[in-house]
């Protein structure tokens, strides 16, 4: 199959395996001063799924490779990453990836099935499945992706950071337990409630497999971590303070030397976004549901906060969308440390024209609200 060339008018590429030299200037950018909750220009704006099935460029390379095939190819995975960057004019970069590959290394089947999406033949169903899976390094198993980190980072200018993410402990242990995606997690949440001991071996390993790759990606490169708890708000406050906090907080206080902000993003935890930010990382994602305002209420200003534009907005015409975008400008308040985000990736569905008129209407009303 080609090979297709991470092509950018930024900086030449770089071979894998090469170490990107940008990293120092990208911490003077918008993006991470925001995360140090610094004041800055405007508030920097970049959308989880930014590289994705709404752009034609991505659909092209796609028509080509499968979903695993484009990750663990480094130049694939770097043009993808690549392509929002000049089309759109985010303040940001995300690694192509997804938070599933992990598992893979860790023995688990993985396949992205075309109209299905993610399967695993072998998903974890009894004790025994937990003690067969292994935890082996990230350079080992996750080379494309962290190969990839090194050429985006490289071909980047530096007031672009490059964003490098990982799933959180539940939601991998969700994948692997109900062997894809499920809308109420029964097979999963009755493996942690009837066997707990099994469970807590689970999700050490997943701990250990997770914070060695996230700080893989920060050697690689990466100016800025992202936690993917995507299922979290599958569980209600008890259960995710018995059987997710406490690995949080060990995942989360692996990256705290890592010398670049870390970002905890949940979805469906308004009603315990307290217990969710006391696991730890700089910034706390928050999806559509919690007005923005509240969460600050609740947090102090010692968090910078990203989000929270409901993703389906992006399919409304203008002058709701334009709305829409205000409130949330209006509730992220004055206060320094805001990113603009959606509360959740990219519909496939999604205008491109929206989304560059989204991210040129965010940039101009926050530095017409910074000089007044």
């Amino acid at each position: 199959m080609e090979t297709l060339q991470a092509a950018s008018h930024h900086a030449p590429p770089v071979r894998p395996g090469q170490h990107a030299t940008s990293r120092s200037t990208a911490a003077d950018s918008l993006m991470v001063r925001a995360c140090r909750r610094e004041v800055v220009p405007h508030t920097p704006i970049w959308l989880m799924r930014q590289a994705g099935r709404y752009m034609p460029e991505y659909r092209a390379i796609r028509a080509r490779q499968s979903m695993l095939e484009a990750i663990s190819d480094p130049a694939v995975a770097a043009e993808i990453t690549l392509q929002p960057v000049d089309a759109l004019g985010v303040d940001a970069a995300i690694i192509f990836s997804d938070i599933l590959p992990p598992l893979i290394g860790m023995g688990l089947e993985l396949d992205f099935v075309s109209g299905t999406g993610p399967r695993i033949a072998n998903p974890v169903r009894v004790p025994h499945d937990v003690d067969m899976l292994g935890t082996p390094p990230a350079e080992q198993t996750l080379r494309g992706t962290l190969d990839a980190i090194r050429l985006v980072r490289a071909a980047l200018p530096s007031s672009k950071p490059l964003i490098g993410f990982a799933g959180a402990p539940f939601t991998l242990a969700c994948y692997a337990i109900e062997g894809g995606g499920s809308q109420r997690y029964e097979t999963a949440k009755a493996f942690m409630y009837a066997e707990p001991a099994a469970w807590s071996r689970l999700m050490r390993r997943l701990v250990t497999v997770l914070s060695d790759y996230l700080l893989a990606q920060a050697r690689a490169g990466a100016d800025v971590l992202q936690v993917f708890d995507s299922w979290a708000g599958a569980l209600g406050p008890h259960d995710y303070n018995r059987f997710v906090r406490p690995y949080n907080v060990k995942l989360f206080n692996s990256l705290s030397g890592v010398g670049v902000p870390v970002i905890n993003f949940s979805t469906g935890t308004g009603a315990y976004i307290d217990d969710v930010a006391a696991c730890g990382g700089d910034v706390v994602g928050i999806d559509w549901r919690t007005p923005l305002d509240a969460v600050r209420s609740r947090l102090g200003a010692t968090r910078a906060i990203m989000g929270n534009l409901d993703p389906i907005a992006l399919l409304a015409p203008w002058r709701e969308l334009k709305a829409q975008v205000d409130d949330v400008l209006r509730r992220a308040g004055s206060n320094p440390g805001h990113i603009f985000n959606i509360g959740h990736g990219i519909l496939p569905a999604t205008s491109v024209d929206n989304v560059r008129r989204l991210v040129e209407y965010v940039h101009e009303q926050t530095a017409i609200a910074s000089k007044e």
